[in-house]
């Protein structure tokens, strides 16, 4: 796991150890002075001698940079909010995999679906689930219910009274 703060912090922690190592203190005493293990601690002494100060420098990270050009990304959007039905689709859905294909046939650049999720946040979009609901769904219904039964199935008031079936028996007090 990657040792929390920024290259710039965690490079001066690694000048300070720099600066222990010319003073022959113990491994040991370095990694409690810089709060480090003593592995990385030995690392550093190791790259230290055989580099100096530059050999514990931060090294930059490597970022890919975005295939796609700032007016091709403006481009991308405004496809994008014209909405799938106007790109092709048969739905009102995309998908990260409708999206990568949009891109290809459109500024002939593959993105493979599971990155493209990462472009998009770029962009501003963020993933939306459909709501789930039944195409024959009537909110008259719906709403009559929750204001006619709701309240009488809650206060426990019976519908009307329950029909007693020669196999079933009262319940007695008493347990024979």
């Amino acid at each position: 796991m990657r040792t929390r703060g920024t290259a710039a912090e965690l490079e001066i922690r690694r000048q300070i150890a720099a600066r222990l190592f010319t003073e022959d203190i113990t491994h040991a005493d370095v990694a409690r002075c810089v709060g480090a293990s003593i592995s990385s601690v030995k690392r550093w002494r190791r790259a230290w001698r055989q580099g100096g100060v530059a050999a514990l420098a931060a090294k930059p990270q490597h970022v890919p940079q975005c295939r796609l050009s700032d007016a091709q990304k403006v481009q991308l959007v405004e496809i994008l909010v014209r909405g799938p039905l106007a790109a092709g689709y048969f739905n009102d859905l995309w998908t990260c995999a409708r999206v990568a294909q949009v891109i290809q046939e459109t500024f002939r650049v593959t993105y493979h679906p599971d990155h493209v999720g990462r472009l998009l946040h770029a962009l501003g979009f963020t993933p939306q689930k459909p709501q789930r609901k039944a195409r024959e769904r009537d909110e008259a219904a719906i709403e009559r219910w929750r204001r006619v039964n709701w309240p009488r199935i809650k206060k426990g008031e019976p519908s009307g009274k329950l029909a007693l079936f020669s196999w079933m028996k009262r319940a007695s007090c008493c347990n024979r």
